[in-house]
């Protein structure tokens, strides 16, 4: 059974109303291509590193323009589509935003909601540092979502370097995996394909990572540049599709059949044993 799938790849600035026009034209070109799916990627309304600009600009779940707007494009092309994330206004009393993934429905329903569960808190380099606890709560619930054509497990960009997660998501019946994303140029570099590939070989699923790219332009607090390079990988590890670093929409066609077959030539993700230990030295 093939699935046609587009991968929207996006150079999102810090104004939440120019991203939205640039997210609705390359939705249309994906339904345009036969796409049964569109995918967006991290932070699809905005990419911003001042809190200051974050707090003027972002909207709560019931009011985010992005999300609106892509639940109708939705419901009129007649397509699921799959919002990396938005950061959302909560009303948490620390004030932090969420990062949240949504599934919509060819009738414009969300279908799910995934709050990132792992912050990225890193320092990359003397001069490139990440503290997104410090602007957004985690979320703590693992999420699948049911499709007309297969189960989902949604995950956000730095949950990719926690296998677990991945391998509870197909264990509880998740054929394709999505992870959406704002990689860093650096990490990305060294990381991205080969985390994409190992998490796609270890649980036998599909895997979906649309992804932001480039320099983003931002009005407020430094630029962000993030590595692009959108992917699709088969459950055996195969690379589908690599987008480079141009902003676009770009459509592949999945065989859903390649799962059971990758899970019985390699039955790892049923061959879990108890372990003790370790032991101490």
């Amino acid at each position: 059974m093939g699935l046609r799938a587009a991968l929207v790849q996006l150079n999102c600035s810090d104004d939440p109303s120019a991203n939205l026009a640039t997210t609705l034209e390359y939705v249309r070109k994906a339904a345009a291509g036969g796409a049964q799916i569109a995918l967006t990627p991290e932070m699809t309304n905005c990419v911003s590193a001042s809190r200051a600009h974050q707090q003027r600009v972002l909207q709560h779940e019931d009011d985010d323009i992005t999300l609106a707007a892509l639940r109708r494009a939705a419901q009129d092309l007649g397509i699921w589509v799959m919002i990396g994330s938005l950061a959302l206004k909560t009303r948490d009393p620390d004030g932090r935003f969420a990062n949240r993934s949504f599934l919509i429905s060819p009738h414009g329903a969300i279908v799910a909601r995934y709050d990132k569960v792992h912050m990225f808190d890193v320092q990359v380099s003397e001069t490139e540092s990440y503290r997104e606890s410090g602007g957004f709560r985690p979320g703590t619930q693992a999420v699948l979502a049911d499709t007309d054509f297969a189960c989902i497990g949604m995950s956000i960009c730095y949950d990719l370097r926690f296998p677990y997660l991945y391998r509870a998501l197909a264990k509880g019946g998740a054929d394709i995996l999505t992870v959406p994303a704002a990689f860093s140029p650096v990490t990305g570099a060294a990381h991205w394909d080969v985390l994409l590939r190992a998490r796609a070989i270890e649980t036998g699923c599909f895997v979906l990572a649309p992804a932001q790219t480039g320099q983003h332009v931002a009005t407020q607090g430094h630029a962000r540049q993030t590595y692009g390079h959108s992917m699709a990988i088969a459950p055996w590890g195969d690379v589908l599709l690599d987008m480079g670093t141009q902003p676009g929409v770009d459509l592949v066609t999945i065989d859903l059949d390649q799962i059971l077959g990758a899970r019985n030539r390699i039955p790892a993700l049923f061959h879990d044993r108890p372990i003790e230990g370790p032991a101490q030295p």
